[in-house]
């Protein structure tokens, strides 16, 4: 694992991407590029928690979270979008725009250009230019002659417009948390023309812990515990290098999690045949597609399951913003909190857990709500303010930087009351 050391690249922006799918990213985009005050002497850390749900902070108590939420902002949460998954949230964080918009619209789905699938947890689908619409935060900045470096950010693996951050990683859950801080320390502290301005950081632990045994387990705590503490290290690194009034720290999350058991699982075959469906995800954000093409039909059926509801694409809840795009599944649905469900042959495989954890449910159930804190030279101090949307975030960053933000669904409007007058 190193460097990639190779900042802005010249390659051609993957072929393969549906020339449609880059008419919706780019019609469908609420703000065409605007010009950005100029902040030359700032730089901005963004860090994510994965599956750090908003209320972890009060209940945990992990004292450096809470320190850059007394010394600078706090939002009451950070709402994620529809899914409330790993990679379609990351990437709506990085550019400033919904799932719909920027074709990364589950996990797990297939693009019916080629019908080629993709799957988050392959590691050379995820280098591929072709999935990855709109432009994500390391674009922006490096085009506009700002150094980037990712450590592990979802999208950043890829040649995204033929550009590529100055530094990034190959993702891996080994490298502890005091690696990647010291990482991204040296990143902003270099004495050359390679110093980064934008720094982007990932942590998966507690997303894992809790998947595994719960999000009120001590497993949890612990995990929370160890990232607060290599976040500690980063920020005391920073005030140490004498950069505290120059540097920004950014600390969100991509979505919450729910609590799940072993009673409410729910075996699909009871219902359905599984063997007619297309299946990109079943539980808890369903996307499917009846392999006979009978819409009506399927609807009727899952409609049988409990504690499932179901919709045509095109008639999905306004607040979602998830219709309209040729990779999204012709019928998605959400079950209900802590249920989870899927076939009998999984479950023979993969028994369901008996207190585990789930994410992927409503953006309207408080348990997804996500985790918002930030402290530096360009916020508050000591604010709480109200929540807003993940889409919001690349809107921010640009303009703490400096940069003309590419067009994106976020507003500048929404994040005002978290900046220093």
């Amino acid at each position: 694992m190193g460097d990639s050391g190779k900042g802005r690249g010249k390659g051609r922006r993957g072929a393969a991407i549906a020339a449609t799918s880059f008419a919706l990213i780019l019609a469908a985009c609420s703000h065409a590029p605007r010009t950005a005050s100029p902040a030359a002497s700032q730089s901005v850390v963004l860090i994510s928690i994965d599956g750090f749900r908003a209320d972890y902070l009060d209940q945990y108590a992990p004292p450096h979270l809470l320190d850059i939420a007394r010394r600078g902002v706090r939002a009451r949460w950070l709402q994620p979008a529809t899914p409330t998954l790993t990679f379609p949230n990351h990437y709506s964080i990085a550019t400033g725009l919904y799932p719909a918009h920027h074709g990364i619209v589950n996990n797990h789905f297939r693009d019916p250009v080629d019908s080629a699938w993709f799957h988050y947890n392959d590691s050379m689908l995820v280098r591929q230019s072709r999935w990855w619409g709109g432009e994500p935060l390391w674009v922006t900045a490096e085009k506009q002659g700002v150094r980037a470096g990712s450590y592990f950010w979802v999208g950043s693996e890829a040649s995204i417009e033929g550009v590529r951050p100055t530094f990034s990683k190959h993702f891996r859950e080994l490298p502890p948390g005091a690696e990647r801080a010291d990482t991204v320390l040296a990143w902003l502290t270099r004495p050359d023309s390679l110093r980064v301005r934008l720094a982007l950081l990932y942590f998966s632990a507690v997303d894992h812990m809790a998947h595994d045994s719960g999000p009120g387990s001590p497993a949890v705590h612990a995990a929370i515990l160890g990232v607060d503490s290599a976040i500690g290290r980063l920020v005391g690194g920073i005030e140490a290098a004498g950069l505290g009034d120059r540097v920004n720290v950014i600390v969100v999350s991509d979505h919450g999690m729910a609590p799940t058991d072993s009673a409410h699982a729910i075996v699909v075959d009871d219902y359905i045949d599984p063997a007619r469906y297309e299946a990109a995800s079943l539980s808890p954000f369903l996307a499917v597609r009846p392999l006979d093409g009978n819409i009506p039909a399927a609807l009727a059926a899952l409609r049988r399951i409990p504690h499932l509801t179901v919709f045509p694409i095109d008639s999905t809840p306004a607040y979602w913003h998830y219709r309209s795009n040729p990779r999204m599944a012709p019928i998605v649905g959400v079950f209900d909190q802590g249920w989870v469900a899927n076939t009998r042959d999984f479950f023979r495989r993969h028994p369901p857990r008996k207190h585990g954890g789930e994410h992927g449910y409503d953006v309207s159930v408080p348990a997804m709500h996500a985790l918002f804190v930030a402290e530096g030279p360009a916020f508050r101090h000591g604010h709480l303010v109200p929540p807003f949307g993940n889409i919001h975030v690349y809107d921010l960053i640009c303009r703490i930087l400096g940069l003309a933000p590419a067009p994106n669904d976020g507003s500048p409007d929404s994040t005002r009351a978290l900046l220093a007058p």
